[in-house]
This record gives structure tokens, sequence and C-alpha cells, in this order.
């Protein structure tokens, strides 16, 4: 089957005869897969400050990734140059790194069935600089204007178009479109004579620039920025110690995404350095959480129409009421493993080893009234947003700073506290979870994901959620 009208067949002249060639030279010293991911993307990039467009900047960025399995060891090279030569350069450079006994044998190609969970009519691309620049300075009059308090607004809009084609030796070749767009707007604000506070909010996902225009305006990302900061102003120092912590719904997950969804990845459990290693079938949490991965959910910042090796993407049950049921796996942990591949292998770029990664990862729903979670506090802490967190993948242990956050008196919310940290233990503090809310929601886009160096888009996502015990690091006594 001819590669059709994809950019790598009309733009470079790219075959099937081609694709055949430069795996044969990734097998030529044996092995016992080899794959080849190709990739062209366009993207453009505006940032304001101090009400003046700082910068605007738009680039194309292509190459290709040569990767030669043979057992456990990987072979991996690149090219930024996409002439036959430099491909079949760095097919030999893999080749010479993976060197196997076994060879793959290639026969021809099919190509891979196709989803299309990210239609738009027009690609952000399409539109002018000019209209990309409106966005960002909507954004700053919104929020200087929500109150006189506000000093400082920086806001960033990007876009961009990632073409790929990945062909494997076992006889498939897939191709995808894949558009994403995201917005961010940091505000400060500060009473006469205090100390400045920081609200932040963005979003976007696999849309065109119209999600801006008629779903998500930039004012409501700067209004939102804004709130924050000034709920801030009046904040007191946080409690510390051992307390009832309530996790609100929707960014709250990237809680979730770090303490307990890393350990999760295959590669981290067949060498046997999570904590959740060797546990499948054990209850690992609560028997209120059901922990999934869900790539196929339609323009989400974290979905696919397929992985980086070009598996298709899927939903996957990681924990099921508190019993863990699997991980998530590229295709070299599930050969190793003797697993089928969930469509987690994910990569920065063709300038990177695809490994597994997470896609859009949340706790489902409970059964539980959100108001009535809060109610039933007696004393504790409401998280309501999140900043940036650790986590030690082998212990599970991780320290979260909370960048909005309430104390809960009798079970009603009264004041804003700032300096906040949770610090406490993945698999621990699932087991603490004694109400789940019945108001999932999903962040609005904004999740960037880093690992051994690599940086992917992904999506979080939780309930309104009761944690009967965690300690908080704060200044207060």
């Amino acid at each position: 089957m001819a590669l059709g009208n994809c950019i790598f067949a009309s733009k470079f002249g790219l075959t099937e005869v081609d694709l055949e060639r430069y795996l044969g030279e990734a097998l030529s010293a044996g092995g016992d897969y080899a794959d080849l991911y190709f990739e062209y993307v366009a993207t453009t990039a505006v940032s304001l400050e101090e009400s003046i467009v700082k910068s605007a900047t738009q680039g194309v960025t292509m190459g290709v990734g040569v990767r030669v399995v043979a057992g456990e060891r990987t072979g991996y090279a690149y090219s930024d140059d996409l002439s036959p030569e430099r491909i079949i350069k760095a097919a030999r450079v893999a080749a010479c790194i993976a060197r196997g006994p076994s060879k793959a044998v290639i026969a021809g190609f099919e190509q891979a069935k196709k989803r299309d969970l990210y239609s738009v009519a027009a690609l952000a691309s399409d539109a002018s600089l000019q209209e990309r620049i409106e966005l960002v300075q909507r954004a700053d009059r919104a929020a200087r204007a929500y109150d006189p308090r506000v000093f400082q607004v920086i806001a960033s809009y990007s876009d961009s178009v990632r073409h790929v084609l990945v062909a494997t030796s076992e006889g498939l070749w897939s191709s995808d479109v894949q558009p994403m767009v995201r917005m961010g707007v940091t505000v400060l604000a500060r009473k006469q004579g205090g100390n400045p506070e920081q609200g932040y909010h963005g979003g976007g996902g696999r849309y065109n620039l119209d999600y801006f225009l008629r779903e998500k305006t930039p004012e409501y990302f700067a209004r939102e920025a804004a709130r924050q900061a000034i709920v801030q102003l009046d904040a007191v120092d946080a409690p510390a110690g051992e307390m009832t912590v309530v996790l609100g719904p929707g960014w709250p997950g990237i809680l979730l995404h770090e303490a307990v969804g890393h350990g999760l990845e295959a590669d981290f459990n067949r060498k046997g350095v999570s904590a959740f290693s060797n546990r499948l079938g054990e209850q690992v949490a609560s028997p209120l959480c059901t922990v999934v991965d869900d790539g196929t959910i339609a323009n989400r910042r974290g979905s696919l129409n397929m992985d980086d090796e070009g598996t298709p993407t899927q939903q996957t049950v990681l924990i099921e009421k508190g019993v863990l049921r699997g991980y998530l796996q590229d295709k070299l942990s599930s050969r190793i493993l003797g697993t089928a591949t969930t469509g987690n292998g994910r990569r920065e770029s063709y300038k990177h080893i695809p490994m597994p990664r997470m896609t859009n990862t949340f706790l489902l729903a409970g059964e539980s009234d959100p108001q009535e979670i809060v109610r039933s506090v007696k004393k504790g802490l409401y998280c309501a947003t999140f900043g940036g967190g650790q986590v030690d993948i082998t212990s599970g242990n991780f320290v979260f700073s909370a960048t909005e956050s309430y104390w809960i008196e009798d079970g009603k919310l009264t004041r804003p506290v700032r300096g906040a940290t949770l610090i406490g233990n993945g698999p621990e503090a699932l087991r603490y979870v004694s109400m789940v809310g019945s108001d999932l929601q999903l962040d609005e886009g904004m999740g960037i994901c880093g690992k051994e160096g690599q940086s992917v888009p992904v999506g979080v996502g939780i309930p309104t959620v009761k944690i009967d015990r965690m300690t908080v690091g704060g200044t207060a006594a």
C-alpha cells in the first residue's frame, strides 16, 4: 500500500521501498525488531510581558530516529537530514549499537488502522501571527482590569502541528497529524506595602486557534489567574502537622500523576525499582480508588491517535477498586514482560528513544457529594491548585506545593492559606482515601510531564477526594 498523502511522501518523496531499505540496513547486524520514526513539526510561540510583546517565534524541525532492539539491548541513532545517505548512516549506527544474534525479516508493509481523535477544520498554523498576538494582548487587558492590585501580567501562547510517520520491521506503517495549542497567564498582585502574590492559569489541547475564541477565551484564563493572585493577598500561613486533606477536582490530579502514575510505568516495574513492582493483583489503594490512563479522549492534550511507536492508544485500567491490575507498556517492556503493549510508548522528538509514559491519567468518579466531603471534615486542609512537586519512584515518597488552598473548620472552607506542602507516600496516601466525589474533572490542558530528560504533553484529572491522613508542611504552629 502506498504512503498516500502523508507529508513525508509528498514533500520528501519517501516510498515504501525506501522504508524497506532503511529497515534492512538497521537489521543488517541482527536484531529482533527495528523501527523508523519520521517527524516534521511547525511551531509558533508568542509571549507578552509588561504589556509588550517580548517575543514571537516561528520555526520548523524535522528528522528521523532509527531504533534497533536485540533482546534487552537497544541501539538508537537519529538524523536531522532526511536524505537517503544520512538515514542509511543512522540505521547502520543503530545496528552496530544493538548488534544481536537474530534477524527480523521484512516483507512489505501494511497500513495500520487510522483513527481521528482531533479532527479540526483548519490548523492553528493557518492563522496569522497577528491573530496569535491579539490573544495574549486580550489576556493582558483582562487581567489588569480584574483588580487594581494586579501589577504584572505574563501571557504566552503556542501552537504546533506535528506530522509523524512510523514504520516497523513487523510490516506496519502508520502516520498522524497532531495539532496542539496552549495558552498560559501568570498574574502578580500586591497590597500596598505587602509582598507580591502569584496566580497562574492556562489550558488548551488538540484544537486550532478557534478554541480560544469560542471555548475558553484569553479573558477566562486571565481572570482565573488574577483571582488566584488576589486570593493569596489575604492568605495566612499554612498549618503544619498530620491532618485530613481534601483534594479539589481537576488539576490536583497532578498529585496522582506524579505520586502514583510514574510508578505504574512498565520500565520501572520490569527493572524492579518501583513501589508497585511485583504487586499485580494486590490491594494497593482504598477500594474507592479506580485509576485509569486513557489516550483516546477526543481533543485532550494527552490524547493520541497512535503512540510514538505507531500503536493505537487505549484506555488502560491501572488500579481497579484498589487492586493493582496493570502497568503502562511500550513495545520494549511488553516484549520483555511477555504482555501486550498498551499504546504508551512516547518520546519528546525524533532525537529521543521511546519509553512508557502516561497520556491522560485520572481517578474515576465516586458516589459522594463533593459538598458533603467538605462538611465531613472537622479540621483540615482543602487544596484547590498545585504547583511543582517531586516523587521518588522507588519508595513512592512525594512532596507537593499547594498554590491555592483553604483551611477547613467545622465543615466549611474558611481562610485561604499560603505555603502549604503535602508530604507523603503515593500508595499509602491512596489507602487513606475515605470519600471520592461524583465530580470528576480533567485539567484544562496545560500538563507537561518530564522523565529522563524528555518532556511530553499529558492530561490529569481527579474528583474531590478526602484523604484521612497526610502530613502537611507549613509555617504555622
